[in-house]
């Protein structure tokens, strides 16, 4: 698949610049857009891109502070808001007004994908929103409404248990510490926790990114917000490694309060499902983009979404 690189201006001020690759012509359909995850940046999709059909149009992003695009300075400037407004930037450069994209997201693009969804509820920008595939990566919203609960904060401890590296990772200093002179012993414990995380590219150019990308844990930690009520008619697919050293299945539970249309499939694999399962994944985005575009999905419409309040 022919890929050309743009660069989009996303959020901020002043606005960061996004690397982005499309992947095939832009008046190719359907058009799917690709959100990579912590510590990666987007060549994570270059196997699922090359298993997708040739006659789809693709796009890859580096998120902000990955890869070739802007590391905006302090902390603020990676709240999950402005991973929104990036993805809204990407969508409007990329797409042709009005056709309908298909987002899929891995780990931390799992968790924008989440809150795109969850905008596509009130914001007119998203209505070209058509479907979306969560990877290895949770609902922010739904997370914190299960935490309101004694019992959901129960059901939740073994994702807690999990997410230990979330209170490191906010720690001052150490964490970019470790990650530019303690890589070696990140590594050998990652590959402990997920036999994936083998996988991941590891050397100086992952430490950019991975110390760059600290400021998305800092930032959730440092704004936290109560849960938004939101429900979505959108087909919603969500992938899950079994063996998963850091998102637990527990996580997951209870979506389809939210999701009208949602689908589950676990695989034998970790977190690192781009990486080690390519094929299966590009099959499973493949079905799941098919079966929201089929005539008899649109001959059957939904209930509309209910709307959120703006945040």
């Amino acid at each position: 698949m022919i890929a050309t690189e743009t660069h989009v201006t996303g959020s901020g001020t002043p606005p960061v610049t996004l690397r982005v690759r499309e992947h095939g012509p832009r008046t190719g359909a359907p058009h799917v857009l690709l959100l990579h995850g912590y510590p990666d940046d987007q060549t994570l999709w270059d196997d699922v891109v090359a298993a997708l059909p040739r006659d789809w149009h693709v796009v890859t992003v580096d998120n902000r502070g990955a890869g070739g695009s802007t590391r905006p300075p302090g902390t603020a400037a990676y709240a999950v808001g402005e991973l929104v407004e990036d993805v809204a930037a990407v969508v409007a450069a990329t797409v042709p007004a009005g056709e309908p994209v298909h987002l899929v997201g891995h780990d931390w693009g799992a968790v924008t994908g989440w809150e795109v969804v969850a905008a596509a509820t009130w914001d007119p920008r998203f209505d070209q929103l058509a479907s979306y595939t969560a990877v290895s990566g949770i609902c922010l919203d739904h997370v914190r409404t299960r935490a309101a609960t004694w019992r959901g904060r129960r059901q939740l401890l073994p994702q807690a248990l999990h997410s230990w590296y979330v209170a490191l990772f906010c720690l001052p200093r150490l964490p970019e510490l470790l990650w530019r002179r303690g890589q070696w012993l990140l590594r050998r414990l990652a590959r402990r926790l997920d036999p994936t995380s083998g996988l991941l590219p590891w050397g100086r150019g992952l430490t950019s990114d991975a110390v760059a990308g600290l400021a998305l844990y800092r930032a959730l930690a440092r704004s936290p917000r109560a849960a938004a009520y939101w429900r979505t008619s959108l087909p919603v697919l969500v992938v899950h490694g079994r063996h998963d050293g850091f998102l637990t299945l527990r996580a997951q539970e209870g979506l389809e309060a939210r999701c009208r249309r949602l689908v589950r499939v676990a695989l034998d694999t970790g977190h690192w499902v781009p990486r080690s399962e390519p094929d299966v994944l590009a099959r499973l985005v493949q079905d799941h983009v098919g079966a929201a575009a089929a005539p008899t999905a649109a001959a059957s419409p939904a209930p509309a979404p209910a709307r959120a309040p703006r945040r």
